[in-house]
């Protein structure tokens, strides 16, 4: 692990652009993931054999719980919250693998991460109540809540960034040292705790994610079961 989760070391540089070992690691995980894809979808059947089943059934349950969550339609945020959660699960579990550090274990990860999230939440916002729709949203209940509802679209995006970081970053970092101080076998029930907390913590950020979402595209909505005069 680097001397500091806030400096990444600088393998090579493009022109004046230094790429890191994070940006390495996130580029091989996207290519495994792409090419995993193509490989398990090449070949869909209308009757699913066993690697199909277990695909339609990951689909079902993100599915269902965007449904549950936003309460529309899922398929236009199942690929934004699938694919959060793949590439984040993806990159805590890559610690298994000897040499690589996660990159969600470094803060411009995650910080990426968050600013997709953020933009993600303000696309979708606006694509269902339009500009001036959404931009009302913020001056609710009343106009004297504007401040404060603008402080807390960056505030929650910072949190989201924030959690995500220090729960991975400080799963690798007891691992490393209570590896450097005992037996290979000591750190295993750790590692187990560590790759349990990574899934948790993919699905903490793809739940949040539509939480943030959801907050954006109903908040304009008029309420269903409200009186009418």
């Amino acid at each position: 692990m680097s001397e500091t989760p806030l400096v990444a070391h600088v393998l090579f540089s493009i022109g004046p652009v230094p790429i890191t070992t994070p940006v390495v690691v996130t580029w091989g995980i996207m290519a495994v993931l792409v090419l995993g894809a193509i490989l398990a979808t090449r070949r869909l059947a209308r009757v699913p054999g066993r690697l199909q089943t277990v695909l339609e059934l990951i689909v079902g349950t993100i599915d269902w719980q965007i449904s549950a969550t936003v309460r529309a339609d899922p398929a236009p945020y199942r690929a934004l919250v699938g694919t959060l959660f793949l590439f984040i699960l993806t990159a805590n579990w890559s610690s298994l693998i000897p040499g690589v550090e996660p990159p969600t274990a470094h803060i411009e990860t995650d910080a990426a991460l968050g600013l997709v999230v953020f933009a993600a939440t303000l696309g979708f916002g606006i694509r269902e109540l339009g500009v001036r729709g959404y931009l009302a949203t913020f001056a609710q209940p009343n106009i004297l809540m504007l401040p404060l509802n603008l402080v807390e679209i960056f505030t929650r995006t910072f949190s989201l960034i924030v959690r995500l970081f220090g729960n991975v970053m400080s799963g690798v970092f007891v691992v490393g040292i209570v590896l450097s101080l005992t037996a290979l076998l000591v750190p295993i029930p750790l590692m187990a705790l560590d790759l349990l907390t990574g899934a948790v913590q993919a699905y903490i950020f793809a739940i949040l994610t539509l939480v943030f979402i959801a907050s954006a595209v109903e908040e304009g909505r008029p309420h269903k079961g409200s009186l009418t005069s």
